[in-house]
């Protein structure tokens, strides 16, 4: 998989995911504010961005344990891992089923809850959304969306409301940071809240006047909460 690094090298690194059919462009902005103190990686799965596409889409375990190879490939420490979107879904199976690859998680905008897990209610909520993002976000989705292809875009689409996550969130034990935006229209404030519920040492923390993505339009504000978050846990494990 295609990965970029940045930030001194620390206890525990932080490894960002992106959402369905994206690339790690929108999390960009947050990868250079969390170098700045933690060594911060992102990677682009296989089939997104500038890793190779797998004939076939995988589906959320395949990319779970793609991610979880490349974890070991890169022989990082237990790290804490950062969802963004479906990024969480991804981000939470890789927690759940190979535990010793992760010593924390960042859910930035978890999707999909259980009312909104139809096609017709996920395109309203995400037009709703829409015009509440930065202008900018427009190119980086249609380069993103061009290189994956339609047709894995769709599937992986799919896969985020196929997923029942809610299922095996109270199976992940590591200590869990829930981020939501303030303005997000597809993550409803009652679902992050249930998700900080389910997870058994996890807590919630809200971006003010931020939608969906949080990781481009609030990059400071996230960086300041992930870093906190990182340094709290090593000082409790300490």
């Amino acid at each position: 998989m295609a990965s970029w690094r940045t930030g001194p090298p620390a206890v525990t690194p932080v490894v960002c995911v992106h959402g369905a059919g994206v690339s790690s462009r929108p999390l960009l902005p947050l990868v250079e504010r969390l170098g700045e103190s933690v060594e911060t990686w992102t990677v682009d799965l296989p089939g997104f961005g500038r890793s190779p596409r797998p004939a076939e889409p995988l589906g959320l375990t395949a990319l779970g344990d793609a991610l979880a190879d490349w974890l070991a490939a890169v022989e990082l420490p237990p790290v804490c891992l950062l969802g963004s979107s479906f990024g969480c879904q991804v981000a939470t199976d890789v927690a759940v089923r190979h535990p010793g690859r992760v010593r924390s998680l960042v859910l930035v905008g978890p999707t999909i809850d259980p009312m909104g897990r139809t096609w017709p209610r996920t395109i309203v909520r995400w037009l709703r959304n829409a015009v509440r993002e930065s202008p900018r976000m427009v190119p980086l989705n249609l380069a993103d969306y061009r290189d994956c292809g339609t047709r894995r875009v769709l599937f992986t689409f799919g896969e985020s409301l196929r997923d029942r996550m809610e299922d095996r969130l109270p199976a992940v034990t590591v200590p869990t940071l829930v981020v939501r935006g303030e303005r997000d229209a597809l993550v409803p404030r009652p679902w992050a809240e249930e998700v900080t519920r389910l997870v058994p040492r996890a807590r919630l923390a809200t971006v003010p006047d931020s939608p969906h993505t949080v990781p481009f339009r609030a990059p400071e504000a996230l960086a300041a909460l992930v870093t906190e978050f990182v340094r709290q846990d090593a000082n409790a494990s300490g």
